[in-house]
C-alpha cells in the first residue's frame, strides 16, 4: 500500500526537528559562553544594581533561573533528539510497509517529544493518524479466486 502522504509529513517533521537541534545547540553554546564570560557576568550585574528597586536577593534569583534555564534548555534538546529518532523509526516502518500502527505511535511519541504543539509534531499527529485510519484495499479476486460461482453470476457471502 501506498503511504506517500505519511512519508511525505514525517520526512518533513524529521528535517523541521533537525534544524530546530541544530540552533537548539547553538544557542545552548551561546548561551553557556555569555553566561561563563566573566566581563558579560560584570556588565548585567552592573545593569541590574542601577536599577534602585532591584534587592541583591532579587539578583540571586535571577542567577539561579539561569542555572536551571540551562538543564531546562538541555532537556529540551535531549527530547526533541529523541523525537528525530522515534520519527525515523517510523518512517522506515512506513518505508518498508512493515507495521503502520508502530508507525503512527512512533509518530505520536515523536510529537509530542518535539514540542507539543510546533509545526512538526502537528505534522506527525497528521501522520500517526493517516497511519491509524488509512485501511489496504479489499483483495476480492483474489480471496474469491479459488471458489467457483453460482449459476446466477454471484459470489458467496
Amino acid at each position: 500500500m501506498k503511504r506517500t502522504a505519511e512519508k511525505v509529513l514525517s520526512i518533513i517533521a524529521v528535517i523541521m526537528t533537525a534544524i530546530g537541534v541544530v540552533f537548539g545547540f547553538i544557542a545552548m553554546a551561546i548561551f553557556n559562553i555569555v553566561k561563563n564570560d566573566p566581563a558579560a557576568m560584570r556588565d548585567f550585574e552592573r545593569e541590574m544594581m542601577a536599577d534602585p528597586a532591584m534587592t541583591q536577593a532579587e539578583m540571586d534569583a535571577i542567577y539561579g533561573v539561569f542555572s536551571v534555564m540551562g538543564g531546562f534548555f538541555w532537556f529540551l534538546l535531549i527530547a526533541m533528539i529523541i523525537s528525530v529518532v522515534l520519527n525515523i523509526i517510523g518512517i522506515v516502518n512506513i518505508w518498508k510497509n512493515k507495521n503502520a500502527k508502530l508507525a503512527g505511535i512512533m509518530f505520536i511519541i515523536a510529537g509530542l517529544l518535539g514540542g507539543i504543539l510546533s509545526l512538526p509534531s502537528i505534522l506527525l499527529y497528521v501522520a500517526a493518524i493517516l497511519c491509524f485510519t488509512k485501511k489496504p484495499p479489499l483483495q476480492d479476486d483474489l480471496q474469491f479466486a479459488d471458489q467457483s460461482y453460482n449459476s446466477d453470476g454471484m459470489r458467496p457471502l
